[in-house]
């Protein structure tokens, strides 16, 4: 990176005392030849000694040199981050552009206006038992001009549930933490996933926005991730639900389609975690919404939902069907 010239190599060479700044430096006369032919009173013990240092590199003199090469490195460096604070990196057609003093990045939406994500970023997490009209409200909320929440990611779910194993495992907790993964690590890598998928998996919009439905099973550890996240709740009457996914064919896990009775009883079981995960997390961040009361009086509950998000109303969120499958503006998931 900094080509020495010979004036500044070591070999055979000493600092200057009467040379001022870095890198001067003069050639010493002695040799280990002139040495050893002359009396050893013929010169000073102060030049003999000087002489025999220069030929034998002291340790002294290569700490010298490390000091003055990690102290230009360092300048180098320091001028050049006062100058460039941010790094861009291409991505596709698109910027994404990371600040490296406040771990922030930014996407662009088709108007390339930039907005701004992070872990502080204000999240919408739509949740609820399948069948439970989390798709309808995913909708809904699509079709506000400034809120994208787009298709099932799928793998949030999965990497929130991954994350849970570890965190009910002592054995694997132990085993993580003697190789330096701590529950922290682990947190900032869960973090970050979940991050980047949200952010863009779909169009850039100023509300980012996720709809898998078990995801808020996780709703309490999310909230401490995230700490400026809102959640709603999907919820709708047990019965209606088994009958759609039995009727529809919704393969889940743990769930015999076969049985009305086991899927009631595990219906129950979830919805109830869910539940009383939305109670931990606050009537401030989580909002249960009954997926008949939506059906029967959409504009009153759609006001409510929206001040509850810190939106402004848009009466798009009322002719959400004008939306999907127009010009790619709204998809479904398949």
């Amino acid at each position: 990176m900094f080509p020495l010239s010979k004036s500044t190599q070591l070999e055979g060479s000493a600092l200057s005392q009467s040379e001022a700044g870095l890198g001067s430096y003069r050639r010493v006369p002695h040799s280990v030849a002139t040495l050893a032919s002359s009396p050893a009173s013929s010169a000073p013990h102060e030049e003999r000694t000087m002489g025999l240092l220069d030929c034998r590199p002291s340790t002294k003199r290569k700490v010298l040199y490390i000091c003055v090469m990690v102290s230009l490195v360092a300048t180098f460096y320091a001028a050049f981050s006062d100058s460039c604070p941010k790094l861009s990196v291409a991505v596709g057609d698109e910027s994404d552009s990371v600040n490296a003093q406040e771990n922030v990045r930014y996407i662009y939406d088709e108007n390339k206006r930039r907005i701004a994500y992070g872990d502080d970023a204000e999240l919408i997490f739509v949740g609820g038992m399948p069948r439970s009209g989390t798709t309808l409200m995913r909708v809904m909320l699509d079709a506000h001009p400034e809120v994208r929440c787009g298709e099932e990611t799928r793998v949030v779910p999965r990497i929130l549930g991954l994350r849970t194993t570890i965190e009910r495992s002592q054995l694997e907790k132990a085993r993580l933490k003697e190789a330096g993964v701590t529950d922290e690590v682990l947190d900032s890598a869960v973090r970050a996933f979940i991050l980047e998928v949200i952010a863009k998996h779909g169009k850039a919009a100023p509300r980012l926005c996720n709809k898998d439905p078990f995801t808020l099973r996780s709703s309490v550890y999310l909230s401490q991730q995230f700490p400026k996240s809102k959640f709603i709740l999907m919820l709708r009457d047990g019965r209606a639900v088994v009958h759609s996914i039995i009727t529809r064919n919704v393969s889940i896990s743990g769930f015999n389609l076969q049985s009305y009775e086991d899927c009631l009883i595990k219906w129950n079981m979830a919805v109830s975690k869910m539940y009383s995960s939305c109670q931990r997390v606050g009537p401030t961040r989580c909002l249960p919404v009954y997926y008949e009361q939506l059906v029967l009086h959409p504009k009153v509950w759609l006001e409510r939902i929206l001040r509850f998000l810190d939106l402004p109303w848009s009466e798009a969120v009322l002719h959400h069907e004008d939306f999907i499958g127009r010009g790619g503006e709204i998809s479904l998931s398949k």
